[in-house]
C-alpha cells in the first residue's frame, strides 16, 4: 500500500499576498519538515522558501516538486512562527518577507534565470568558519625526536591543551612543516573544528558588581521581578529623568531572570548606542552575550544568530532586527530608549521593533520594560489609562542636581556659537572638565546660494539642497549622496560667486578650532562613524578623558554617560520644528532634555546653554526648565484637538513613479476608491490627500501619500483589505503601506 504523497505550505520571500504548495519527493520526506528552507523551482528561477507544515489536504494536483532540503535543523520553533504570523498579519506584509527579514542576510540560497540548458548558478548563502585545532597526542617515548623549532611548538601545544593554527602561525611564522612533523611522530594530533567570530575578540572588560539601589530604583526592580517570578506578561513604563540608573534597573532585572533559568532580550535605538552598553553587560555578566546589529559583518551576524539559536547566548542586546532574534525562555525584554524612532523600519517590512516588543512578550509570558526619561507622548497615555505599568525614577542617582539650562536668544547674533557659550566653554576647559557641543545637522554648510542670481545649490533627483563639506570637497545630497565638486558653479546662471549658509558640526567644529586652539576636539557624526568599530573608539576616548569638546548630531544625545561632562552646548535647538509632522515639537523635547541630561552625570554639577531664535516655544521652555508634566499635558491637549494618536491610530500609503503625472493620476484613483470602499463597508475611516510628500522628489521619483486616520484598528485594516483587493496600479508605480507611520516625510 503506497503512502499518500507529502505536500507543505511554503512561503517565498517575495511581494506575494499568498504561500504555496510543494510535493515532496520520497527521498526527501524525512527531512521536509516545518521550519526549515528548502530550494524550489518558481517560473524559470530557483528560490529559498521556508515550509511552514504539511499540508492537510494531500490531494492537490499539478504540484512542483521541492529541489532540495537546505537546513538539518529548524530555522524557528512554533512559537516563534506564531510571532511572524502576527507582525506579516498587522502590518499587512507577505509572510516570506517576513521571514526573510527575521533570517540573517546572508542564509538564503536563490538563483539567477536558468539558461537554455536548463543549468543554474547559485547565490548567496553564507558559509560556517572551520579552523584547524592542534591538541597533545598521547604521551609516549618515541625514537625518533623533532628539531628544536618543533620542541618549542610542542610544548606551547602541550601548555595550552589545544591551540588554533592561526594562533600558532602568529607567533612562530611558518611553522606547516614542524606541523607536520610532529604529527607523523604522533606527538600531536589536528582537529577541525566550526568556529564563531567574535565581535568582542579585541576588548577587554574590568569585571562588575551591582551597585545598591536607591529607593526608587529598588521599588522599580521589585516590580518587575515580581512579575518574572510569576511568568505573567506585564508591561512597564520606566519613566527616570537622565542620570536616575535606569540602565542598573535593567542589569538587575536581567540578573534575576538568569537566575530562573529564564534569558534576556535587550533592544537599542541605534549602533552608537551598543559599545557603551554591552560594555556594561560584559563587565556585569561576563560571556553568553551575542549582539546584533548593523555593524556587523555578515559573517559575524550570522554567528551571533547561530549561538542564540544553539542556546549558547542567554542575553541578546541590538538594534531594531533583534526583536526576531532566535531567542527561547524569555523572562524579560528591554526597550531603552523607547521613545526613538528609529525603532522603525523605514523600507520593506515596516515594523516598530518597541511595539513588536509587547507582543513578543505577551506571547513569552514575559516583563517587557519600555525605559525613557523623555518617553512617547502615547507611552505616556497609555500609562494613564493603565496599559502600561508606570515605574518612576524621579531623581538622580546619589541625588545629583539635574543641570541649570540658560536659554541665550540668537537674534542679532551672527556667530555660530554664541559669546556666552564660548566663554564658558573656555572656562569649562581652564578647569580640566569636559564640554559637550550639540547641532543636529552634519556638513560644513547647511547650502550654497549663487552670490548672482539667488538659487541654492539643489539635487537633481531628489527635491532638496546640497550640503557642503569642505573637508571631501563636495556637495552631498544626503538622502540619494549625488555629490558635486565644490564649491564649483552655479548651474543655473553659471556664476562662480556661491555663498555659504547654515551651519552643520564640520563648521561648528572649525569655529571652535579657532575660538580654542588648545581644546582637543572630537566630531562624532555620520561622516566620523562609517568606519568599523568607530562609535566605539569615539566614545572611549570621552570615557578615558582624552578628548576635552565631544561635538556631534543626536547620536550623542542620548544613551552616553560620560562623569566629566559638565557642560552641554546646544546650537539651533528649534531646528526640528520647522518639520511638517505633528510630532515636532515632541522629538525637539525629547532631543533637547536627551542632551541637556549629558551634563552633571559626575560628581560636579552641571550647567547647559540652549541657542535658539524662538526661546519661548513651549517644546524649548519645557525641556529647558525641566518640566515634563507641563510639556506632556500641553502636547496630548493639542493631539486630542487635532485628531492625532493616541487619540486616533494612521496607516499611510506611499505612490512612487518616475513619470508625475501618473503618480499623480494614481493617487487620485486610489483616494477616490478608499472614499467609496470607506463608505461601503461603513468603515469610520478618514482619508486625507493625496498630497505630496514633503520631500516630493526622491531618488528620482515623485512622491504622493495618502493618510489615513481611523478610532479603531479594525476599520483601518478593514479598509486597507478591501483598498488591496479592488486596487490596480500601473507597472512603473511603487505602492507602500506603512502602518502607524513614523516618518511622514
Amino acid at each position: 500500500m503506497t503512502s499518500p504523497p507529502q505536500i507543505i505550505e511554503v512561503a517565498i520571500p517575495l511581494y506575494l499576498d499568498r504561500t504555496f504548495h510543494y510535493l515532496v519527493p520520497d527521498p526527501l520526506r524525512g527531512q521536509a519538515l516545518p521550519g526549515r528552507r528548502v530550494l524550489v523551482p518558481f517560473g524559470r528561477r530557483r528560490l529559498t522558501g521556508y515550509i511552514l507544515e504539511t499540508a492537510a489536504d494531500s490531494s492537490i494536483e499539478k504540484l512542483k516538486e521541492i529541489i532540495e532540503v537546505l537546513d538539518s535543523e529548524p530555522l524557528w520553533t512554533s512559537n516563534e512562527l506564531e510571532f511572524f504570523r502576527w507582525a506579516a498579519s498587522y502590518y499587512m506584509h507577505p509572510l516570506g518577507e517576513v521571514l526573510r527579514t527575521a533570517l540573517p542576510a546572508g542564509i538564503n540560497v536563490q538563483s539567477r534565470k536558468e539558461g537554455a540548458g536548463g543549468d543554474t548558478t547559485l547565490t548567496g548563502g553564507k558559509t560556517v568558519r572551520r579552523e584547524k585545532f592542534y591538541l597533545p597526542g598521547p604521551v609516549s617515548e618515541t625514537v625518533r625526536q623533532p628539531g628544536a623549532k618543533a620542541l618549542e611548538i610542542l610544548a606551547v601545544i602541550r601548555e595550552a591543551g589545544d591551540i588554533p593554527a592561526a594562533v600558532l602561525g602568529k607567533r612562530f611564522g611558518s611553522c606547516s612543516a614542524q606541523l607536520k612533523r610532529l604529527t607523523e611522530l604522533g606527538l600531536i594530533t589536528v582537529q577541525e573544528r566550526e568556529v564563531y567570530r567574535d565581535p568582542f575578540k579585541d576588548q577587554v572588560f574590568k569585571r562588575d558588581e551591582a551597585r545598591q539601589l536607591h529607593t526608587h530604583q529598588k521599588d522599580a526592580l521589585d516590580t518587575i521581578t515580581a512579575c518574572i517570578d510569576r511568568r505573567q506578561f506585564s508591561a512597564f513604563l520606566l519613566y527616570g529623568v537622565t542620570g536616575s540608573g535606569k540602565t542598573e534597573v535593567y542589569l538587575q532585572a536581567i540578573s534575576h531572570a538568569l537566575d530562573k533559568g529564564l534569558n534576556a532580550l535587550v533592544l537599542v535605538p541605534e549602533i552608537a548606542l551598543t559599545p557603551q552598553l554591552t560594555g556594561r553587560f560584559q563587565a556585569r555578566f561576563g560571556g553568553g552575550i551575542a549582539i546584533l546589529h548593523s555593524g556587523l559583518s555578515d559573517g559575524e551576524r550570522y554567528d551571533e544568530w547561530r549561538r542564540i539559536r544553539r542556546g549558547l547566548a542567554r542575553i541578546v542586546i541590538g538594534a531594531r532586527s533583534a526583536i526576531f532574534a532566535p531567542l527561547e525562555r524569555i523572562g524579560v525584554i528591554i526597550v531603552d530608549e523607547e521613545h526613538e524612532s528609529s525603532f522603525k523600519q523605514s523600507d520593506g517590512l515596516r515594523y516598530n521593533a518597541r511595539d513588536l516588543s509587547l507582543v513578543r512578550g505577551r506571547m513569552e509570558q514575559a516583563a517587557v520594560v519600555l525605559g525613557s526619561a523623555t518617553p512617547l507622548v502615547t507611552s505616556i497615555h497609555s500609562a494613564q489609562q493603565g496599559r502600561l505599568t508606570l515605574l518612576e525614577l524621579p531623581e538622580r542617582v546619589e541625588n545629583r542636581p539635574m543641570p541649570t539650562v540658560e536659554r541665550i536668544a540668537m537674534k542679532g547674533i551672527k556667530e555660530t556659537v554664541s559669546p556666552a557659550l564660548a566663554r564658558l566653554l573656555d572656562q569649562t576647559l581652564e578647569q580640566n572638565q569636559q564640554s559637550i557641543v550639540f547641532l543636529n545637522r552634519r556638513g560644513f554648510a547647511t547650502f550654497l546660494v549663487c552670490s548672482a542670481c539667488g538659487e541654492p545649490l539643489s539635487c537633481p533627483n531628489c527635491s532638496v539642497t546640497l550640503t557642503f563639506h569642505r573637508q571631501r570637497g563636495q556637495s552631498i545630497c544626503h538622502y540619494c549622496d549625488y555629490a558635486v565638486p565644490a564649491p564649483g558653479t552655479c548651474p543655473a546662471c553659471g556664476g562662480t560667486e556661491l555663498s555659504e549658509l547654515g551651519a552643520g558640526t564640520e563648521k561648528l567644529e572649525y569655529d571652535l578650532k579657532e575660538l580654542l586652539p588648545q581644546a582637543r576636539l572630537l566630531r562624532m557624526d555620520s561622516d566620523t562613524t562609517s568606519g568599523k568599530g568607530s562609535h566605539g573608539r569615539l566614545l572611549s576616548k570621552m570615557s578615558d578623558g582624552s578628548a576635552d569638546i565631544l561635538i556631534g548630531t543626536q547620536m550623542i544625545a542620548k544613551g552616553h554617560d560620560f562623569p566629566g561632562v559638565t557642560l552641554v552646548g546646544v546650537i539651533n535647538a528649534e531646528a526640528g520644528l520647522g518639520m511638517p509632522d505633528f510630532r515636532a515639537a515632541e522629538r525637539t523635547f525629547q532631543l533637547l532634555s536627551q542632551v541637556i541630561g549629558r551634563a552633571g552625570r559626575g560628581e560636579l554639577p552641571g550647567r547647559v546653554l540652549v541657542q535658539a531664535y524662538d526661546t519661548d516655544h513651549y517644546a524649548i521652555l519645557s525641556a529647558a526648565e525641566h518640566d515634563a508634566a507641563g510639556f506632556y499635558r500641553q502636547e496630548l491637549e493639542f493631539r486630542q484637538d487635532a485628531g492625532y494618536p493616541p487619540f486616533s491610530f494612521l496607516a499611510s500609503i506611499g505612490i512612487s513613479g518616475i513619470s508625475e503625472q501618473l503618480v499623480s493620476e494614481q493617487a487620485e484613483q486610489f483616494a477616490r476608491l478608499l472614499i467609496k470602499l470607506k463608505q461601503q463597508i461603513k468603515a469610520r475611516v478618514e482619508v486625507l490627500g493625496p498630497a505630496q510628500s514633503p520631500i516630493y522628489r526622491l531618488r528620482s521619483r515623485f512622491r504622493r501619500q495618502i493618510l489615513l486616520k481611523a478610532v479603531t484598528r479594525g476599520d483601518l485594516h478593514r479598509l486597507i483589505v478591501a483598498w488591496r483587493q479592488q486596487s490596480r496600479k500601473g507597472s512603473t508605480i511603487r505602492i507602500s503601506v506603512d502602518i502607524d507611520p513614523v516618518d511622514m516625510m
